[in-house]
């Protein structure tokens, strides 16, 4: 039974994802509040609540755009989210900017960097002619 309910949560996580990210996409401009992608939603059990994890792209005007806009538009998005997923309860929606990604991309860029300030800068003399 148990197995059965997680595997229903994480189908209703990926239809949720789909559909969040189609409505986000129709409501908020790439112009006025950047590159928004749902990366993941975190469901709860009872399925009346979930966190929207968004990665952003942009500039640091437009995430803040971003996350008002999302705050203003929650219960638009929510009721239109509900009008394609067919559930007992639409679970409310608390939206989460995803900086996961970020971070990654700033680790590998020290790690890059590091990497370069090993290597030497000078090309060693060739080996001696036998």
């Amino acid at each position: 039974m148990e197995n059965n309910n997680n595997r229903r949560i994480a189908r209703v996580r990926e239809l949720l994802k789909q559909e969040i990210a189609e409505v986000i996409r129709q409501e908020i401009s790439i112009e006025e509040a950047g590159l928004l992608t749902v990366n993941d939603v975190g469901i709860a059990r009872d399925l009346r609540g979930a966190i929207v994890f968004l990665g952003f792209v942009g500039s640091p005007a437009q995430r803040k755009v971003a996350l008002t806009l999302l705050g203003e538009r929650a219960k638009l998005i929510q009721s239109r989210v509900g009008g394609t997923v067919r559930l007992k309860f639409t679970p409310e929606l608390r939206f989460q900017i995803d900086d996961s990604i970020e971070q990654g991309n700033r680790v590998i860029a020290i790690l890059d960097q590091l990497d370069h300030e090993r290597k030497p800068t000078s090309t060693p003399p060739p080996p001696p002619a036998a």
